[in-house]
């Protein structure tokens, strides 16, 4: 009897511990500091980390971090309240009234119909106000593909952009014309300008027209760099999600301002746009290198962002010849410092996994081994399941060991030309580099069979070029005879197939240019071919790819470039199409025939880079 009551009390206990509930998020509880309960919570956004804030084991309502039932009701009793208002004609302020109802009515509809993280930023808002939404909130219509967008919290930050942005507002009546011309809803601008004179007193204070306009400048930057494509485009949905958790970092808030500023000066033409964009990149440079020195927020995904921001930035402005290419270099070793495990979930998956092909097309450039190649980085940022490796993963994968040859490559050539090395040690590094090269050719085929050849929506097909919507028609030699002649162009299923081909063309181009097998090497025929591969297919990627996506074929355009002669037609084509680029889509990269993509061996190019890059923020050690 006595056993059995003892078994009893931690019996007892053991059932009540359930019923106590957390009341702080998972990263809080680990870093054992205070959580104000709010999804995100105000240390996940200090530190960087809003998208990892999650709240575990939450069974009932009044516990959980958010109560979006609570806040409709409000907002449905406040639309009623509003609409008794205004049906009375002895009230005055009947105009305001159907401005904020209109307004409510937009809210509501959104916390009704949009997707689920950023009702948690809206429903977060409507609490911290205590009466009504903070100042500065954008109201939103109904969810189909818009955004909410929320204005800064510290105050400097905000008075000095009210100054920047009345100017370049208004601007003459031309330009601003011109700037509603290039929007799809002329209604967001007439709205702006509607209630740049309402009164602010009132549940929702009506902002003026410059902090709308600056969100139009983001969401066109956003549809041009992540555009809503289906799976069989490739992912593109990077930039588009780290667009929605901007507000929570000051450092993503300002560089997303600065490219998609000038971005959309650019596209517009108009230069006073532009440099408003330019005036606060100069910023965004010094706060990412106050970051990078601080050991937590070098780390952090605010960091990572807004290095792949301005790397946007620089395709689109090409501020300096080294610059895409020390952005290229600033994120790869973010990604390294980082480690795999940090790249599993949200923003920093999207992130690695998407851009895959600019990191490895960066230590191509580089020419030189890159953890990349370690199966850890192959296997540990796909193993949470968040996204699946598909053709152009699986492409990669042995991509990233090719700048290991290279570099083996180019030390067994710097050691032929000082003569370090003995004659048998010589022999044994040129057969490890053959056999490797051998080996990996061998991959390549074996790839192309297994998901080329047997590709589900079928392989590529020929078609003949009719230079649809002006794109030029290629031309390419006959090397036995020397003779010009129009060939085929090729088609592809989907999006991803086109990347992937070029991608393949591009990394077996740069394989084959240290293939010196006295047998079954590449033969310049082959390499010919495969630089017209890529020109053969550009065509058909160039006018299917939405907004900016042909930034995805940049690097295996500039290896083509490399593969042909000066003066040919198929450099004279090339040219065509880079500048037919440029002008289209507004990126001053593919204007200049992007010679820091180069991966020519031991360029003059690669060691003024390697040295600017040195003294850029992204070079710094990490602490």
């Amino acid at each position: 009897m006595i056993g059995g009551t003892q078994q009893s009390v931690p019996d007892s206990r053991v059932r009540k511990a359930p019923n106590r509930q957390s009341r702080s998020c998972k990263v809080c509880r680990l870093r054992k500091v205070k959580c104000d309960r709010v999804k995100p919570c105000h240390a996940c956004c200090a530190h960087g980390y809003p998208s990892k804030c999650v709240y575990e084991h939450v069974p009932d309502e009044e516990a959980g971090p958010i109560s979006q039932a609570e806040e409709i009701r409000n907002l449905r009793a406040e639309i009623r309240e509003l609409r008794g208002r205004i049906d009375d004609k002895h009230n005055g302020s009947g105009v305001q009234d159907l401005q904020r109802l209109d307004q409510l009515e937009n809210l509501f509809e959104s916390i009704r119909s949009a997707p689920s993280p950023l009702v948690d930023n809206l429903i977060r808002d409507v609490r911290n106000a205590h009466v009504g939404l903070k100042k500065g909130l954008v109201p939103v219509g109904p969810w189909e593909g818009r955004e909410a967008y929320e204005s800064y919290d510290y105050p400097s930050r905000h008075s000095s952009l009210s100054v920047r942005n009345r100017g370049l507002l208004n601007s003459p009546v031309e330009d601003f014309n011109n700037l509603r011309s290039e929007e799809d809803d002329d209604s967001d601008f007439e709205r702006m300008s509607q209630s740049s004179g309402s009164d602010s007193s009132g549940t929702i204070s009506v902002m003026s027209m410059q902090r709308p306009a600056v969100d139009v400048f983001v969401e066109r930057f956003v549809d041009a760099f992540s555009p809503e494509v289906d799976m069989k485009s490739g992912r593109a949905g990077a930039l588009r999600a780290a667009a929605g958790i901007r507000m929570f970092s000051p450092l993503m808030t300002d560089a997303f301002e600065a490219v998609s500023v000038a971005f959309f000066g650019r596209s517009v033409q108009n230069k006073q746009i532009e440099a408003s964009g330019f005036r606060l990149y100069p910023r965004v440079l010094r706060a990412l290198q106050d970051a990078l020195v601080d050991p937590e927020k070098c780390k952090a995904e605010s960091t990572l962002v807004t290095v792949t921001l301005l790397l946007a930035f620089e395709s689109v402005e090409r501020t300096t010849q080294s610059g895409v290419l020390a952005h290229v270099r600033g994120a790869v070793r973010l990604f390294e410092h980082r480690g795999p495990e940090n790249h599993m979930y949200g923003v920093e998956h999207l992130l690695f996994t998407e851009l895959r092909p600019y990191w490895i097309g960066g230590a191509l450039a580089a020419r030189q081994p890159s953890f990349l190649a370690r199966e850890e980085w192959k296997t540990i940022p796909w193993s949470a399941g968040t996204s699946q490796k598909d053709i152009l993963h699986h492409l990669l994968d042995l991509a990233t060991e090719v700048p290991g040859l290279l570099a083996v490559s180019d030390a067994f050539k710097e050691a032929q030309i000082t003569s370090v090395m003995g004659a048998q040690e010589m022999a044994i590094k040129q057969s490890t580099l053959w056999n490797g090269i051998r080996e990996l050719t061998a991959r390549f085929y074996q790839w192309h069979q297994e998901w080329v050849v047997a590709y589900p929506d079928g392989p590529p097909q020929e078609a003949e070029q009719k230079g649809d919507q002006g794109f030029p028609i290629f031309q390419r030699r006959d090397l036995r005879t020397g003779a010009t002649f129009i060939p085929t162009k090729f088609t592809y299923p989907n999006l991803l197939l086109a990347q992937t081909m070029c991608m393949y063309y591009a990394v077996r181009l740069i394989l084959s240019s240290i293939d010196t097998r006295p047998e079954d090497r590449v033969s310049p025929m082959e390499q010919y071919d495969l630089g017209c591969g890529i020109c053969r297919s550009l065509e058909f990627y160039i006018l299917t790819a939405p907004g900016n996506m042909i930034n995805r074929l940049a690097f295996p355009t500039r290896v083509a470039w490399e593969a042909f002669p000066d003066g040919g037609p198929e450099r004279h084509f090339m040219i065509e199409v880079l500048q037919l680029v440029e002008k289209r889509h507004a990126l001053g990269l593919w204007g200049s025939s992007m010679p820091e993509l180069s991966t020519k061996e031991a360029s003059s190019l690669n060691r003024v880079v390697s040295r600017v890059d040195a003294n850029t923020p992204h070079r710094r050690d990490f602490p």
